[in-house]
């Protein structure tokens, strides 16, 4: 990338980052939700509210402890060791140094909502008394993106590196939108979502600008090959394998009887779906790499036509 052909956001870093501008969030003693209903399907099923509609308010605190423990790995395990990477010119797809330094604030704001959340989770246990189960130790992307990369020969690892991170940070965003706007839930986790997206909208802007400047140099061959991983790594990332574990965990930490635990694995079971290009993920995913103009080209085009509407 030309340094001529990067604008920093540095000014709007300094006058927006949530870091900057934003009041510590402190969890509400209101009865409102913890974690929108919407968004745990288990707490819907017909076996939960027939034996245990009592266990609803612990079942969504678990989610939200799971969505914060998602949250600090994708921060720091994931965004923030391809940004530091960039910042301090070790990646091997090389930026100019006004970009460097941009990738360096996303390395701030990503460990800064990190640290939010866990003190948010500090303060959730401190007002519902209600101590985590066993959290995942990974989420879909600790596996998803070193399977693509993997599959990448020498020259373009990086490139798929930035690829999938860039697909990532584009998903989460739009994600974390629908969570801001749900009144269900309290006040505090809304401003904590709508606090995360006013830096998210910044960074997935800076990862589709730095995806879209390498691809548009990159030569056709290269592009077939990362054409050809997009697949398995879209495989990878939505599936829901972590999620199903996690409440499976969920529902052997419920105070209910034995029978009551295996109906409602089953319901679990019966609730997972596969991900098609009609689910609001993959549509994301599918404008982000119509943005990025990957989807110009035919062999992209050719490998995601599964995904497509």
């Amino acid at each position: 990338m030309n340094a001529l052909d990067y604008q920093s956001f540095a000014d709007v870093w300094e006058k927006r980052a949530t870091i900057r501008t934003r009041p510590r969030r402190a969890v509400e003693d209101d009865g409102k939700l913890m974690y929108p209903v919407s968004r745990q399907p288990l707490v819907v099923s017909a076996t939960f509210l027939r034996e245990c509609p009592h266990l609803q308010a612990f079942a969504l605190v678990q989610s939200l402890y799971k969505f914060i423990n998602d949250v600090v790995i994708f921060e720091t395990e994931i965004v923030d060791r391809t940004a530091r990477s960039i910042a301090k010119d070790r990646f091997d797809i090389r930026f100019p140094f006004a970009c460097r330094y941009d990738a360096m604030t996303v390395v701030v704001d990503e460990d800064y909502h990190a640290l939010v959340a866990m003190d948010y989770m500090q303060q959730t246990i401190a007002l519902t008394g209600i101590e985590p189960i066993p959290l995942p130790q990974e989420i879909e992307l600790s596996r998803s993106i070193p399977k693509a990369i993997a599959l990448a020969p020498e020259h373009l690892k990086a490139a798929v590196e930035l690829i999938c991170v860039s697909v990532a940070e584009n998903t989460l965003t739009n994600d974390v939108a629908a969570f801001s706007k749900d009144d269900s839930v309290k006040q505090s986790v809304k401003g904590l979502m709508a606090d995360h997206l006013a830096d998210e909208g910044r960074h997935s802007s800076f990862w589709a600008r730095l995806t879209k400047a390498w691809w548009q140099s990159a030569p056709a061959p290269d592009r077939q090959v990362i054409a050809s991983i997009m697949p398995v790594f879209l495989s990878e990332y939505l599936s829901n394998d972590i999620q199903k574990q996690f409440d499976f965990t969920l529902i052997d930490h419920l105070d209910v009887s034995p029978a009551v635990r295996a109906a409602l694995r089953e319901e679990v079971e019966s609730l997972a779906f596969p991900i098609t290009a009609q689910h609001p993920l993959v549509g994301n995913i599918v404008r982000f790499f119509r943005a990025s103009t990957m989807l110009d080209d035919p062999s992209m085009e050719a490998a995601l036509a599964a995904w497509l509407p």
